[in-house]
């Protein structure tokens, strides 16, 4: 017994020490700030408009081919009242815009980094050769421009984008790049969705961040479950507002959080209905009063306001906190309907699986690992065929020993579907096409993967601080 508790003290004691270590290493070449976690609350009461991304203007006159330009820059972002904030953005200060695709389109994109330090854009929920993934053997060096060329064969999605370097994409996205990209497609374009960007269909970038006094972010890596903040932030704003008219509103969610997941619920817990998950429209809507959501996952839902009257204040809260509020304002014609069928999903037969994977994510903090090992670049984990289907199992049995809350998990250059959880039927807004999946501590889910391109993909957690931690490996479809 006493050599049980000597080694759980050193544990813990290697715990911290490997977790100071490793949050002063990932600081990197920007302007991080540090903390401890104990530092004055600031006055956020911003009382901020809701911001909404623009589109990105499409530079390629031609039907059928998307050329866009994307500089990925610094700058300062006004987020509390007379204070700067240093941060990062794509064509601005903080965030980037909207690109919009159609599937069949050919995409030229032209991005140019002008940052002090290397970077790279993963095109997150992409279905691409992997030399146009944007992973970290994508980098591009600091001045220089990358130039991948692809076609966009999926369904309609809110997909994104976002930086994905060895050491720095936890900071590069904390300081602020992240975009959503949208494809659209002949069946999306058919369905009387509330479809009118910026009007009634808005994105929501969910994200949460912490400050110093003079306004400076302060990125805080709790050495436990990654970097959380103290302020919750949608679209660059903190706890926003958003005029909605009485009628049915789109929001696409993004949970683009370090770390923190997300139980998103009305004030007044009333039900709105889930129309499409990461890779695109579910089968049917579903209806609810929460979303959970993770880090690297999207949904998109419809709240109708019409059942509200001028006046009414609704907000927007997880698990008691603030979110955002929706002030209701006037009767509004609304043509806008929500179809009991939105898509045709394909469904992959398990029956015809040829081969099999083991996931096991570990650990907690900076010590965690994929399969009892830590990422290295000059090593592939795996490899599958092109077009072969498997099942992947993914498991966090040790991560419940040591107390995790659990782990998101993403796939590069794929979209899969959810077999089971823990051998049941997985939830119903699970059964459309997927490219993140939570699993909590002490849970097995099981997918069916199929990888319809070459290349080199990672696998990893998509909480960042465990992603560069190394609970990432790699995996060639040749």
């Amino acid at each position: 017994m006493k050599n049980k508790w000597t080694a759980g003290i050193f544990l813990g004691a290697l715990l911290i020490i490997i977790g100071i270590i490793g949050l002063f290493m990932r600081s990197g070449e920007f302007p991080v700030n540090v903390g401890n976690g104990n530092e004055d609350v600031v006055d956020t009461d911003t009382g901020r408009k809701l911001p909404v991304p623009a589109l990105l203007e499409d530079q390629n006159p031609n039907e059928g081919i998307s050329e866009f330009e994307i500089s990925v820059q610094e700058g300062e972002t006004e987020f509390i009242p007379g204070q700067t904030t240093p941060t990062l953005g794509y064509n601005g200060s903080y965030l980037g815009p909207v690109i919009k695709v159609s599937r069949g389109d050919e995409v030229r994109m032209h991005v140019r980094n002008e940052l002090s330090d290397e970077t790279s854009v993963h095109w997150h929920g992409l279905e691409v050769e992997g030399t146009a993934d944007g992973g970290p053997h994508q980098v591009i060096p600091e001045k220089d421009i990358w130039e991948p060329v692809f076609s966009i064969d999926q369904p309609a999605a809110t997909l994104w984008f976002h930086p994905h370097v060895i050491g720095t994409t936890a900071i590069q996205v904390y300081y602020g790049l992240a975009g959503l990209f949208i494809v659209e497609d002949e069946n999306s374009k058919s369905l009387n969705l509330p479809d009118e960007y910026g009007v009634n269909d808005i994105p929501l970038i969910i994200q949460d961040r912490s400050f110093t006094e003079d306004g400076s972010f302060l990125y805080y890596d709790n050495m436990m479950d990654g970097a959380y903040g103290d302020y919750i932030m949608v679209n660059g704003a903190i706890t926003p507002y958003l005029d909605v008219d009485q009628l049915k509103m789109r929001f696409r969610i993004v949970n683009g959080a370090n770390a923190r997941n997300f139980d998103l619920r009305l004030s007044d817990r009333s039900e709105f209905q889930q129309i499409a998950s990461d890779g695109g429209l579910l089968e049917s809507p579903v209806v609810s009063d929460s979303l959970f959501i993770t880090p690297g996952e999207r949904a998109e839902i419809i709240v109708d306001f019409s059942d509200y009257e001028e006046g009414d204040v609704l907000e927007l809260i997880s698990d008691g906190e603030l979110v955002m509020t929706f002030r209701v304002g006037e009767e509004a014609e609304d043509v806008t309907e929500i179809p009991e069928k939105l898509a045709e999903i394909e469904r992959m037969d398990p029956d015809l699986v040829s081969g099999f994977k083991s996931i096991e994510l570990d650990g907690m903090g900076h010590m965690v690992t994929l399969n009892g090992r830590q990422f290295d670049m000059d090593r592939i984990d795996d490899d599958v065929a092109e077009g072969e289907l498997e099942i992947w199992e993914i498991s966090t049995f040790r991560s419940m020993m040591m107390g995790s809350a659990g782990h998101p998990f993403h796939i590069h250059g794929t979209q899969f579907q959810v077999l089971s959880r823990n051998g049941e039927e997985p939830y119903q807004n699970e059964k459309g096409w997927k490219d993140t999946i939570f699993v909590q501590a002490g849970e097995t889910v099981r997918i069916l993967v199929r990888f319809r391109f070459k290349g080199l993909f990672m696998y990893h957690c998509h909480i960042l601080e465990h992603e560069e931690a190394g609970m990432m490996g790699q995996l060639e479809v040749y």
